[in-house]
């Protein structure tokens, strides 16, 4: 190996980690300096500006809140739960669901390329040799793909950013995180859309929505039957592997 490949070697490693720094930094800035603006006090207080505004600039409102949605989900800043809900609160449910699921979707998509970009290979191969919980996500995910993205974005419980980052980590091809993260966050996204929608009387009645709905039984049972219909190709799989074995 010649002088000038060595040097390039580390130029180009130092290189893959800029795009995941650049989403650190923001998102440590952001975290402080963010935290009052994207809350639900600040869309109480300036609930009649923003409808003025989407009044007399719709299309430019949805281009302005897609974008900033894309940027709190791409840097992890403070806000995504509040951002949905004004999606609800300035377009109702069914626009406002659809306008929250691509601004979420697209920003998934360019914080998943930010960790294969940077991490990708090096940590693939670390999971790969560790045990535990992330082996088996990782195991779960080379045999059965499709099922488990549809888990991972299906369940309440596993966070939005872990369910961008994991999947980048074990080489899940970008088509295949495109399509399970559109489909996967639609449930949740029309509970919380919902709840935005009505924000107009919950702010009439000086009352806090309920941001625990998603976990009452009513709404957690259909979407934990998701889950497990998510899941029925890994079981059926796992069924006829011991039917083999068996014979």
């Amino acid at each position: 190996m010649t002088d000038a490949s060595q040097d390039m070697k580390p130029k180009s490693t130092i290189t893959s980690y800029i795009p995941l720094i650049i989403i650190g930094v923001v998102a440590v800035i952001g975290a402080f300096a963010l935290r009052d603006y994207l809350s639900f006090e600040a869309l109480r207080d300036n609930r009649e500006a923003l409808i003025g505004f989407r009044d007399n600039n719709f299309a430019l409102t949805v281009a302005v809140f897609i974008l900033v949605y894309v940027l709190i989900v791409t840097f992890s800043l403070p806000g995504a739960l509040i951002a949905t809900l004004t999606g609800g609160f300035l377009f109702g449910t069914l626009f406002g669901s659809a306008v929250n699921v691509v601004g979420a979707t697209l920003g998934a998509i360019l914080i998943f390329l930010a960790a294969r970009f940077g991490l990708g290979d090096k940590l693939k191969t670390r999971m790969e040799a560790s045990e535990g919980m992330v082996s088996k996500i990782k195991k779960g995910l080379d045999e059965n793909q499709w099922s488990m993205l549809f888990f991972i974005r299906l369940v309440p419980a596993v966070p939005f950013f872990v369910a961008n980052l994991i999947p980048a980590f074990l080489g899940v091809p970008l088509n295949r995180f495109v399509i399970s993260t559109f489909i996967g966050i639609i449930p949740g996204s029309l509970v919380y859309t919902s709840v935005g929608a009505g924000l107009g009387e919950v702010f009439a009645r000086g009352e806090t929505p309920n941001l625990g709905l998603i976990f009452e039984l009513h709404i957690l049972l259909p979407i934990l039957g998701l889950c497990a219909l998510s899941l029925m190709p890994v079981v059926i799989k796992a069924f006829a592997g011991k039917k083999d074995l068996l014979k």
